[in-house]
């Protein structure tokens, strides 16, 4: 399923960036790892700083999400002989994680978030930035969970471990490009983040629906049809 789930995973990537309890707070983020402030309605930071340790926050948590596809691949390599029937159960945990992500369902499951404080009076440096990258996929809210954990599930039902691994570099890179984009937007303005901010409900609700799919393609076996129809196409 390879050709398909790269798509997915940087989707799942990008969804999780734009999500309504990681977006918001982008700006908080940047501040804290750069050590600078929010003046004049933009981040007042040198760019090259800006750059810099925003590439050490996106290597930190792709390190946690690259070993956690590992994990999850690992785990379907040791159950190989039950993966139809894994596979079925993670479409079915997908579509329901599609439904809490659309507001459909509302399961207190999926409700709570973990977040660790970082302290803002310690001198700011590229290690430091990493370790919050690291911190911030490790114990960051279920709104990563809902679209990180439906990689996983493919992750898991993906046959080797290099092709897990592959999907959650995507997966970051999926969070990275905007998470870049933005931090440097934000240090011109952030009247673009507080316009966005605006479309949170309605992307939120258009991600619940594309996993909602994506769960019932897996469930069925039609995501696998769908990737042996497109591999088709691309050697002809």
């Amino acid at each position: 399923m390879e050709q398909v789930t790269v798509l997915i995973a940087f989707t799942a990537g990008v969804v999780s960036f734009f999500s309504p309890c990681v977006f918001p707070l982008i700006p908080a983020y940047v501040a804290c790892i750069t050590g600078s402030t929010i003046e004049d309605n933009k981040i007042s930071i040198n760019k090259r700083v800006v750059f810099s340790r925003s590439i050490m926050f996106i290597i930190g948590f792709s390190i946690i999400f690259v070993l956690l596809g590992a994990s999850a691949s690992l785990l379907g390599e040791l159950f190989t002989d039950f993966r139809d029937l894994f596979t079925k159960i993670g479409g079915l945990l997908i579509i329901v994680f599609g439904m809490q992500m659309a507001g459909i369902l509302k399961l207190k499951l999926f409700m709570s978030e973990k977040r660790m404080r970082m302290d803002h009076t310690k001198e700011k440096n590229s290690w430091r930035s990493l370790l919050m990258g690291m911190v911030f996929a490790a114990g960051w809210s279920p709104c990563i969970g809902l679209a990180l954990s439906s990689i996983l599930i493919l992750a898991g039902s993906s046959g080797t471990m290099m092709t897990g691994i592959f999907m959650l570099i995507v997966y970051s890179l999926g969070m990275a490009i905007p998470f870049l984009l933005i931090a440097i937007i934000i240090t011109y303005s952030l009247t673009f983040t507080k316009r966005i901010n605006k479309l949170l409900p309605k992307i939120s609700l258009i991600s619940g629906w594309m996993l909602m799919i994506l769960g019932f393609l897996l469930f069925t076996g039609q995501l696998q049809k769908i990737s042996a129809w497109l591999t088709v196409i691309s050697s002809t």
